[in-house]
């Protein structure tokens, strides 16, 4: 880094020991002869949401409130069939961060690094600092603690500490006032800011540093890659308390399937552990493992996912205009994503753990200034901050693609857009290779209508990228036994017993759960204990599984194929 900018970070407030000038790594810069990016050179801003389902305006939702992401997503092209590789927080992160599957981060719950216990990998903003960005955290964007070797992988992958908020620490404190006017550690926590502690809330820390940063890049001209990672609506779900305004309870209806399905296989069923924990949840003295919440607070915990999600809308709406006020709109690509999904009492269930739809399904947009939306004009612009308040916007995307496509691609497919060398396909084995992707780029889907995706065979040269030239995501999600127990939801390695793999389509989701040996990390699929099948047109909230009912081998076939390799 030249030595005016290391000297005005520090003056802005940077850690300056961090800053120090260092040898330069060697740079992956983009190979001779390969062609720019449509956003070569650009700055990347890259915002991920904890446990965020694609409830939003853009996404066809006629009750929530989100008018900025809604705005983002009308310049953006939005995916509506994007799915996670597991439905748990670390896995989901290193994932997508590192771009190589749960089976080869060997990360499936929360208690290991993939550089010591897996493989060395190289991960999406270490590449992005390798090749002369500045690569800036705030708040999770990393799963913070074992899993990110208690840093949240820097030196590797930032070029300063990773930002974290203040008040983080006291997320599961008893900070929500009770009817009583006593302290309690609940699931549904709306509250007076003012009365939290430092009078504020972890994602508006997460906000003002992040718009602090951006100012900071655009003295010093410097080209960033900047994550912003929400914690709303990830339970507790605390939240200020007037955006519970947005949502009467009287508006607020139970989810269309709150039943367990009668063929759901137990081994399928997450008995959603962590939310049993909260005060308020326990008061209710509900039966393990099934069930059900009282239908009064199932609309409660709705009600304030809901409030939640619009409390994340204004965070994300600062964030954007301050990167209108910097005058960055026109030269920063912008990704918003979630780890995962969070189920809101479907199939009798709560928060995330499975390998439905509603756990693995999370939204997922990109802003390419240039490409999907005209470049801007001299002062114009495109991301003013909308109040939920009094917004209504009903603005449609961009462009929308239908395609089934995986986080896991996120690596590749951004270094696509940035104009760097896309990562190669992953071999057989990996674990021994720093730079490889197992997901492919999925900007060959941004520019072309969505008749066309469909009439059009994708060249592909490897399992990754083709699949009998049909676009698939694979989820996985581990089991400690075949019926629900206490750990169900987050067995430890050692715990695990059983592997529910997943395959979605744009048609069907089809799942085996099979044996499991975490010692070697490895499953017998000779010995499926359990299957799912639904058919998405006939059964899109995934009730009626119809494994049993019809031959499934071509299914098996396939899943087993990928799996395999």
């Amino acid at each position: 880094m030249a030595a005016a900018a290391w000297l005005w970070l520090c003056l802005l407030g940077l850690f300056c020991s961090a800053f120090a000038p260092e040898p330069a790594a060697t740079p992956r810069l983009r190979a001779r002869g390969a062609a720019a990016g449509p956003g070569d050179g650009m700055n990347v801003l890259f915002i991920v949401v904890d446990d965020l389902r694609p409830v939003l305006g853009c996404y066809g939702d006629k009750l929530v409130k989100s008018p900025n992401i809604d705005q983002l997503a009308s310049q953006s092209i939005v995916f509506s069939n994007a799915y996670a590789q597991q439905a748990v927080c670390a896995p989901s992160r290193v994932s997508f961060l590192t771009g190589r599957r749960p089976d080869t981060t060997r990360l499936y719950d929360f208690y290991s690094y993939w550089r010591v216990h897996a493989g060395n990998y190289s991960t999406m903003p270490q590449y992005f600092k390798e090749n002369g960005y500045m690569t800036l955290s705030v708040g999770k964007v990393f799963h913070p603690g074992v899993s990110s070797n208690y840093s949240d992988d820097y030196p590797y992958s930032w070029s300063i500490p990773p930002f974290h908020p203040s008040t983080e620490k006291y997320e599961n404190d008893k900070t929500c006032r009770g009817k009583d006017g006593k302290l309690y550690a609940n699931l549904v926590c709306p509250v007076d800011v003012t009365e939290m502690p430092s009078g504020t809330l972890p994602d508006i820390q997460s906000t003002e540093e992040a718009i602090r940063l951006l100012n900071v890049m655009k003295t010093n001209k410097q080209k960033f890659f900047l994550a912003v990672g929400y914690h709303k609506p990830h339970i507790p779900l605390r939240y200020p308390q007037e955006f519970l305004k947005l949502y009467p309870l009287e508006n607020i209806t139970l989810a269309p399937d709150p039943w367990v399905p009668e063929k759901l296989p137990s081994v399928a069923y997450n008995p959603w552990t962590d939310i049993r924990q909260r005060d308020d949840v326990k008061a209710l003295n509900v039966s393990f493992p099934y069930g059900p919440l009282p239908d009064d607070f199932q609309r409660q915990i709705r009600q304030s996912y809901y409030a939640a999600v619009s409390y994340l809308d204004m965070q994300v709406g600062l964030l954007l205009n301050a990167l209108d006020d910097a005058g960055l709109s026109n030269s920063t690509i912008v990704v918003f994503t979630a780890d995962h999904g969070w189920s809101l009492g479907e199939h009798g269930e709560w928060a995330k753990y499975s390998n439905f739809d509603v756990a693995t399904r999370v939204p997922l947009m990109f802003y390419v200034p240039g490409m999907t939306t005209s470049s801007l004009g001299q002062g114009e612009r495109i991301f003013p901050y909308l109040d939920p308040f009094s917004h209504v916007l009903g603005l449609v995307p961009q462009g929308q693609s239908k395609k089934v496509v995986e986080l896991v691609s996120l690596f590749s497919t951004l270094a696509e857009l940035a104009g760097l060398q896309v990562p190669p396909a992953c071999p057989e084995t990996s674990f021994h290779v720093a730079l490889c992707s197992e997901g492919a780029s999925i900007v060959r889907y941004f520019n072309i209508s969505e008749e066309k995706a469909e009439e059009e065979k994708v060249g592909c040269d490897d399992a990754y990228r083709c699949f009998n030239e049909e676009s698939v995501a694979f989820s996985q999600y581990p089991r400690p036994a075949d019926t629900p127990q206490w750990n169900s939801d987050k067995p430890k390695l050692k715990d695990i017993r059983i592997m529910g793999y997943s395959m979605r389509t744009v048609d069907y989701r089809y799942t085996v759960w099979v044996r499991f040996y975490p010692n070697n990390f490895s499953a017998n699929f000779e010995d499926v204990r359990a299957g799912e099948l639904y058919m998405v047109e006939t059964d899109p909230n995934q009730d009626y599984n119809i494994y049993n009912n019809i031959s499934h081998g071509v299914f098996f076939k396939k899943i087993l194929g990928f799996l395999k390799r």
